[in-house]
């Protein structure tokens, strides 16, 4: 009988201190719970003097059910939270240091000039055109971004021949407009200009 009564009491202590009743899914606890309800009116009328709650549990296993309750010691000791506050701030020098050295690498860095390689053609008027004076005109052509190369002169039929040169400009400067509007400007020499072949750098 006085086992039961025990029992019975760290029912009651166990029901005080959950307070409201288990949610359905945890259904067992549940059942205990409206069971020991049922018991509401016949509570206080229990011999002996209830425990703290934390006496009914298994034999020789201490009490921690009070452990801790001092919120002061529990404000006092801080585990992650100036831990994560240092890292934070060590992260973001870390990265703000590494985006200094992109941006410093990036503008040391020289930046990539795009350019082409063109082969054109110089048509003369006929056979007695003065072929040297002809590139020796296209040559005199001068702007910043523009290379002139290797030349040589092909024959195109009847004796006469054209002016085969190679140059290369800088895309964003020169263009083959441009080029074929310089050169053709020597009328008394040159009949027309075509693009031979056109490569990227």
């Amino acid at each position: 009988y006085q086992l039961l009564l025990q029992h019975l009491e760290a029912d009651v202590a166990v029901f005080e201190a959950v307070g409201a009743p288990p949610p359905a899914e945890l259904f067992h606890a549940l059942r205990w719970y409206n069971h020991i309800k049922s018991y509401e009116k016949q509570k206080a009328s229990l011999p002996g003097v209830k425990k703290a709650l934390g006496k009914y549990g298994p034999a020789d296993v201490e009490d921690t059910t009070g452990a801790g309750g001092d919120s002061k010691d529990d404000d006092d000791i801080d585990l992650f939270g100036s831990d994560e506050e240092e890292e934070s701030e060590e992260a973001k020098r870390l990265r703000e240091e590494r985006l200094a050295q992109y941006e410093s690498k990036k503008a040391k860095k020289p930046a990539l000039v795009a350019k082409s390689s063109i082969l054109l053609d110089v048509k003369p008027w006929d056979d007695e055109t003065d072929m040297a004076k002809l590139e020796e005109c296209v040559r005199s052509i001068q702007a910043d971004g523009l290379v002139w190369g290797s030349s040589k002169l092909v024959p195109v039929g009847y004796g006469i021949k054209k002016l085969q040169i190679q140059c290369v400009v800088e895309d964003d400067k020169v263009g083959t407009d441009m080029l074929e509007e310089k050169i053709t400007a020597f009328e008394d020499y040159v009949q027309s200009m075509d693009v031979a072949a056109f490569n990227k750098i």
